[in-house]
């Protein structure tokens, strides 16, 4: 079989600020590779199908994360064309960290998860609902929320791919669930797709005064930092509890630019807890009961979810501004092939 090629995506140039996707990114197509006879060396040759984009990609574009000219990663869905390890065989389905480039070269020992070929939801729901965002939902509310049939949570950034999972979670098991997000359009879908309790467009809305509207709060699931979590603090109620996940109100700024919580005092007398977390940290915990529960949910239409396809993996690099620009609607994956 003749060379085909092998395009990819690298990481370019620091940004400052938003990424600038002429400038911080090279899609590079001088690359080429033998399906057929491209040497394994005992491992195993894929086919990237899907790639994920999300936020916390920015924080690894920045000086002392990933060197430049080296490769984009992030989490993928892959078909195995050729193996040379028991570990996978040709056929397989593989969700596991994956380089952005059409085509990719693993050892036997690299870590995957092999997805179900009778799947009853669409491989590339395991990004999203059934992946990682719905692993850092799942795995931030059981193991820092300590959520509680009763109690009320605050979710920022709702309609987005881990705050849609975070509310549906909290509602199954028995919370008042109130949202905010950056849309009227997605508030009505919070509303009336996903059922929750209250939601509101932080842009026109205080978020100060939607919690006490709302009536105070035990868990805050944070995905934005910034005056959000100041007016979290100042609503939470005794015992609260605040799950630090992500600060995307502040990715694309420097940091004499972000801004400093102010309400820390009320943390005090209240005795909340916040603590931050790594959805990597709490797998071997809970990844079992993880994929025990929620895939089985999201095929019965328990759990609902969005998507936003972009087609092609040279379009990656815009599929990714737009996340972190909060104009995605869904979670975002870029469809490889």
């Amino acid at each position: 079989m003749a060379p085909i090629p092998n395009p990819k995506v690298l990481f370019a140039a620091y940004p400052a600020g938003y990424p600038d996707v002429k400038k911080d990114f090279k899609y590079d197509t001088s690359e080429s590779i033998d399906l057929e006879t491209a040497p394994l060396n005992g491992g195993f040759l894929t086919k990237t199908l899907y790639l994920s984009v999300d936020p916390y990609m920015r924080g690894r574009m920045n000086v002392g994360g990933w060197a430049l000219g080296s490769l984009f990663e992030g989490y993928g869905i892959s078909e195995v064309l050729r193996s040379e390890t028991d570990k996978v065989k040709k056929g397989d389905i593989l969700y596991a960290s994956t380089k952005f480039q059409a085509y990719q070269v693993w050892p036997a020992d690299a870590k995957v998860r092999i997805l179900p070929k009778t799947s009853e939801i669409p491989y590339s729901v395991y990004m999203g609902a059934a992946g990682m965002p719905g692993q850092t939902a799942y795995f931030g509310l059981k193991a820092v929320g300590d959520p509680k049939a009763g109690e009320s949570i605050f979710v920022s950034t709702a309609a987005g791919a881990v705050g849609q999972l975070v509310c549906q979670l909290a509602k199954a098991w028995g919370l008042r669930v109130i949202g905010s997000t950056g849309s009227d359009d997605k508030v009505e879908f919070l509303l009336n797709e996903l059922k929750i309790d209250a939601a509101f467009n932080y842009k026109t809305a205080s978020t100060a005064e939607e919690l006490k509207k709302f009536g105070g709060i035990d868990i805050y699931f944070d995905n934005v930092g910034g005056p959000t979590l100041d007016a979290a603090l100042d609503a939470m109620n005794k015992f609260g509890r605040i799950i630090v996940c992500g600060h995307i109100s502040m990715y694309n700024q420097k940091p004499e630019e972000r801004y400093g919580i102010k309400n820390t005092y009320s943390m005090i007398y209240k005795e909340v807890k916040m603590q931050g977390m790594l959805v990597n940290t709490y797998a071997a915990q809970y990844s079992d009961e993880f994929y025990a529960t929620v895939p089985k949910m999201i095929a019965e239409g328990k759990i609902k979810y969005s998507e936003d396809v972009t087609e092609g993996l040279e379009h990656a690099p815009d599929a990714l501004v737009k996340v972190l620009k909060g104009e995605n609607k869904g979670k975002a994956v870029v469809k490889v092939a």
